[in-house]
């Protein structure tokens, strides 16, 4: 069994996550326009009629921007909760609307979404892993701190999508007023590039294949400077960034019996052993 995975963009202007198996897949988040994640998917050679659900994890608008448009027109469900939905201005078509609760998985065909509450300053903030027959990713953006519930989801990964929002010094030196500043590094705002490597060298699973660096703010941030501290934690695990002006190379998760499968054009393999 293979997961495909790819991040469609990732940081303020927009976060969408693409996680799936051959024939169905979920969007964890929805924060780019309905076009473009069309035309990135597309890209990718990805089918739509493949998403088959929707996660939401908070109201943000580059986490919900694009769930009303694409989930009407391809009648996909959204998944959200209650209080995300009351505070979101996006507002998916009533007959798609879901709802899921923490800790308990929803069942999209062969997948498993647990979602898990963590801190950040939104309603109702959650965070997912998704596991396709014992392979899980996980989708770890806008959070305050490593919460519990944090450190115990990611160490179950055999790959995530990481938020490395921030560099100290660079946000501490940058043009952006005191109260955002706090608001970044407070324990409801985003994980620094050093918070993230701690929970990352940490808490890290011996499987853990790849870790997306993800959310890096476009001012406050760099991927050089990002992947560098990461690097020196590596060990064994592939490090990459997940842009905010595109996708990432689609990347295939394979158990060693899922080798046997052929690899689409334009995808990264890994073998989890």
């Amino acid at each position: 069994m293979s997961v495909f995975i790819a991040s469609l963009n990732s940081g303020s202007n927009g976060n969408c996550y693409y996680i799936g198996n051959s024939t169905e897949a979920v969007l964890v988040d929805a924060g780019i326009s309905c076009r473009e994640t069309e035309k990135r998917m597309k890209r990718l050679g990805l089918k739509m009629d493949k998403v088959k659900a929707i996660f939401i994890s908070h109201e943000h608008t580059d986490h919900i921007y694009g769930a009303e448009v694409l989930s009407g027109r391809y009648e996909i469900p959204v998944y959200i909760t209650p209080a995300t939905m009351q505070s979101s201005r996006s507002k998916p078509p009533a007959h798609l609307v879901r709802h899921f609760t923490a800790h308990n998985p929803v069942s999209i065909g062969r997948l498993k979404i647990t979602a898990f509450p963590k801190w950040h300053d939104a309603a109702d903030p959650h965070s997912f892993i998704v596991e396709v027959q014992g392979l899980r990713v996980g989708v770890f953006t806008d959070i305050g701190a490593a919460c519990d519930n944090v450190v115990n989801y990611f160490a179950q990964c055999h790959a995530a999508f990481l938020e490395a929002n921030y560099d100290d010094l660079m946000l501490e030196k940058g043009r952006y007023p005191q109260h955002l500043k706090q608001r970044i590094r407070g324990s409801k705002g985003h994980l620094s590039n050093v918070q993230a490597v701690e929970l990352f060298s940490r808490h890290k699973a011996p499987f853990l294949s790849h870790v997306f660096l993800a959310h890096l703010s476009k001012d406050n941030n760099s991927p050089e400077i990002a992947t560098q501290l990461f690097k020196k934690n590596a060990g064994s695990t592939q490090i990459a960034v997940a842009s905010r002006f595109n996708e990432s190379p689609l990347l295939q998760l394979m158990s060693p019996l899922a080798a046997k499968y052929p690899v689409p054009e334009k995808m990264v393999q890994a073998t989890l052993f």
